[in-house]
Formats: structure tokens, sequence, C-alpha cells
């Protein structure tokens, strides 16, 4: 079910239903607005009592989900086409995104290329066979006739400084492989997290009814910035740690 998409009920304990201005005030929508998604087939048939029309809790959840996936820049064809689908019996999670946010790439880095002219300015005699295969073996590096392109502008700024204040460029690329191989392990370790506590919806993903999945992708959403904080604050404390070790093991040898 979406996030915010409460259970109601009425005060006899039974599910609430709506008249059709009610619904569209529940909904945030003009009565106007819920007949246009009725018309184009976006909204479940009610149900009818004489001339009345009663809405249920699936019809609120439909219409907050339409709002959700507008808010995400889906048109409303697309939207007609995703339920429709849906309703048919095709992969709903594929169909809402689920999917694609869960492979969708965590890094926000830009590639930046470098001629050979460049690299060598740079780097000099430490431009060796040895680094750039280490580049290449670490997948930061392609090589070209012309030059090389690197996945990160951060990282390959940062190489480039750490050089220019006296580090080797071995030794650069011989920290880089024991931090990402510790990295790895970290993201392993949310993974098995958002795995076994968050997304046991994934489980039995055909299963999944459009706002299910809606909602699934949205909680995605929310996770990631917060594993992004989590590793962040931890690197910075484990910093703190071991600077403090190393400082006071100079300060004792110094002795």
């Amino acid at each position: 079910m979406l996030s915010g998409v409460a259970e109601i009920t009425s005060s006899s304990g039974q599910p609430r239903e709506y008249r059709v201005e009610e619904l569209a005030a529940a909904a945030g929508i003009t009565t106007r607005t819920l007949r246009f998604y009725r018309e184009r087939k976006l909204l479940q048939p009610p149900r009818k009592e004489g001339r009345i029309a009663w809405y249920g809790e699936q019809h609120l959840a439909r219409l907050r989900m339409i709002g959700e996936l507008l808010d995400r820049g889906h048109t409303l064809g697309g939207i007609s086409e995703l339920i429709g689908a849906g309703e048919s019996g095709r992969d709903v999670a594929d169909l809402i995104g689920l999917r694609d946010e869960i492979a969708a790439p965590w890094s926000d880095e830009t590639p930046v290329r470098l001629g050979w002219d460049e690299l060598l300015a740079a780097f000099g005699d430490q431009l060796t066979p040895e680094n750039t295969a280490e580049s290449i073996a670490q997948g930061y590096i392609t090589v070209e006739d012309d030059g090389i392109t690197h996945i990160s502008r951060r990282l390959m700024d940062a190489t480039l400084a750490l050089v220019a204040e006296g580090v080797p460029l071995a030794a650069v690329l011989d920290v880089s492989r024991r931090t990402q191989e510790h990295l790895d392990a970290v993201a392993e370790a949310f993974t098995e997290l958002a795995r076994d506590h968050l997304l046991g919806g994934l489980a039995h993903v055909d299963d999944l009814t459009p706002e299910e999945a809606a909602g699934l992708t949205e909680r995605i959403r929310r996770v990631r910035p917060l594993a992004r904080a989590t590793a962040d604050a931890q690197f910075m404390l484990a910093m703190d740690r071991t600077v403090r070790a190393a400082y006071d093991k100079l300060l004792s040898e110094g002795c």
C-alpha cells in the first residue's frame, strides 16, 4: 500500500465508503478531476446503490497512487497503461518502476577525459604501465589512443591533488584498492539490511498490487539517503578514532 494511505474505517468498524464529493475531498482533488479519472478508466467502478455511487478504500488508495505517479512525471496516458497492464496480470513491479529504482545508480559521479599530454604533465614518470594497469584493474579508467576516461571527476581530482602534495601515485592506488575492498563489504552489509528488514515485498513481487509496488518504490527512495548518511557519519567517526590513536602512539614513541 502507498505511504500515507491509512486504514480507514467507519464508526461501526466496517471499511468506510465515500460519496463522490467525499472521496474527492479525501484525495485532495476536485470532483471534476475524479470524474475525469473515471472516464479515463483510471479508477475502479464504484459500488452502485440505486443512483448513488459508493467508493471505498481501494479507490482512495488508487487516487493517491495516481497523484504520486503524476508527481514523478508520469503522464495520465502512461498511468492508464500501467494500471491496465497491472490489472491484466503483467509484472506490476517492473511497470511501476520498482526494479528500475532498485537498480538505479547510487553515485552521481561524472566521468572526465584526460589526454596523454595532460597525464604526463600531472604524473610525470609515475605514469607507468604498472600504474595504468592497476587503474584499469580497479575499474576506474578506460584507455583510448589519445588518452583515458576516468569514471569519477572527483576521484581523479583527489588523485591529482594527492600526487601534487608528494604522495606517490602507486601509494594512492594501493589505498584506493584497500578502500574499495572495505567499502564493498559496507555496501554488502547495507544491502543485507535492506533485503532482510525493509524490502520483504520483493519476496512476493509477482503478487504486488500497483499500490504496493509504488509504496515499495517510495520506501527504497527514502532509504537511499539514510544509507549514505550512515556510511558518511561512521567513516568520519572512524577517522576520529584512528587519527587519535595514531597521534597518541606517535607521542608515546617520541617520549
